[in-house]
């Protein structure tokens, strides 16, 4: 039977999961702060892991961090901000040896929580506001992350198409925020904001690895017990939204290879019964060399550098990418939608179910052999109110058949093309 995280709650209303197993050679702990995805905030939260991991009052300087981690058997911290349909989530992240591989048995835990606790909650400032040097040096970083997206011009092509299927919507915002708010930030603002998502926003600690859960548990009460005021409360992510007419979208620029992306509406999420059909709907489509877009689109017609298609989970909203020539276009836009409409009238070959099945679970086996993965699943799970192990995932996707995949596909709406392509290329 497979172990679940066990969820108990501090005296300040913030959530901790805990899962103790050997399985890890890592004891890995990560804290999420989560946040509105909103216009007026997005520059702001994407900002704050960057300033954050800068230095604390104990460790005002990077080296200083780094000198200590090593002193702590290797250990690793990093930050980042997620996106996860309408939430921005600010991301937390220490790794530490698990004590099996410690001379004595060391127990690092506490000293672990120590150094997250002194980054999240004494930041290095200096009159009132984050220490000036450090923040300007942060902003000019997250504006080359920003500019940075263009350089990898598949992952540009998506979130063009999200930005441009979903305008007006908290989702067509970029995780990383917006070039234009970044001259405007200013470190007294941010840290007075930042100190008040603390106080405010919900925040959930997991940690698996070699631990006793009361023992762990009482740590992170002292560490992260701080007083806290009643939570801000998260909007829930607009999905359900109709299509009035396909939006085709081509953006020219100087490059070399066209990059095609399809924006669907499925209307199906993770908290639906639906969604594991919905899995195997893209899996079937996209999911890899045994789908319809891979063999017919690249392998058949010869069309694709690469193809794939993908689901985000929280939006109900599916991709489909692909690579191909300027002048192939039309060509290859053609195969995709009778692909998407082979998989809607349930035609669909038992190489293509059995092989999108397999894939899905092996994938699911991989994500219970990786501590941060596992944990990045049962966070979805949370966020939606869901407790479901992977066991149970497996067991969905293994009762899917092609009826349901076609039921589920009925309602999937190709709501926006998107092309990138070269200036001055003429392609049919």
């Amino acid at each position: 039977m497979e172990k679940i995280f066990t969820k108990k709650v501090l005296d300040n209303g913030i959530n901790v999961y805990l899962l103790p197993t050997d399985k890890f050679k890592t004891t890995n702990i990560k804290v999420f702060i989560y946040q509105n995805l909103e216009n007026n905030l997005v520059t702001k939260t994407a900002f704050l892991p960057f300033i954050l991991r800068r230095g604390s009052f104990r460790f005002p300087t990077t080296q200083q961090l780094m000198r200590h981690l090593d002193n702590l058997y290797g250990a690793s911290f990093g930050t980042d901000v997620l996106k996860k349909g309408e939430q921005h989530i600010l991301q937390f992240r220490l790794d530490l040896v698990n004590s099996n591989f410690l001379p004595d048995n060391v127990n690092l835990l506490e000293e672990g929580l120590d150094v997250l606790k002194e980054m999240i909650l004494n930041p290095l400032t200096e009159n009132g506001g984050f220490k000036k040097e450090y923040f300007e040096q942060e902003k000019k970083i997250l504006m080359r992350h920003i500019q940075s997206l263009f350089d990898n011009k598949m992952q540009y092509a998506i979130e063009r198409c999200f930005q441009e299927m979903c305008k007006g919507e908290r989702f067509s915002l970029y995780k990383y925020g917006r070039l234009e708010d970044i001259d405007e930030l200013d470190a007294s603002e941010l840290y007075t904001y930042y100190k008040d998502m603390l106080l405010r926003n919900p925040i959930d600690i997991y940690v698996t690895g070699k631990l006793d859960e009361e023992q762990t548990y009482r740590l992170i009460q002292e560490k992260f017990g701080f007083e806290r005021h009643s939570g801000e409360k998260l909007k829930p992510t607009l999905i359900d939204k109709d299509v009035e007419k396909v939006k085709e979208v081509i953006e020219k620029h100087e490059i070399s290879q066209g990059k095609i992306s399809l924006g669907l509406r499925t209307y199906t999420t993770y908290g639906d019964d639906d969604y594991y059909a919905l899995l195997m709907a893209s899996g079937v489509l996209g999911g890899g060399p045994h789908s319809k877009l891979f063999q017919n689109v690249r392998e058949k017609a010869s069309l694709a550098y690469y193809i794939f298609s993908k689901v985000e989970k929280f939006k109900g909203v599916m991709i489909i990418s692909s690579g191909i020539e300027f002048k192939n276009y039309k060509k290859a836009l053609d195969i995709i939608k009778e692909q998407l409409n082979d998989v809607k009238r349930g035609s669909i070959t038992e190489q293509e179910l059995e092989g999108t099945r397999k894939s899905i679970i092996n994938s699911l086996k991989e994500t219970a052999d990786s501590p941060g993965a596992l944990i990045s699943f049962y966070q979805d799970g949370a966020i939606i109110g869901k407790q479901e192990t992977i066991e149970d995932f497996i067991e969905k996707i293994s009762r899917v058949g092609i009826s349901d995949i076609k039921r589920v596909s009925e309602k999937i709406t190709l709501d926006t093309i998107y092309f990138l392509t070269n200036k001055g290329v003429e392609f049919s």
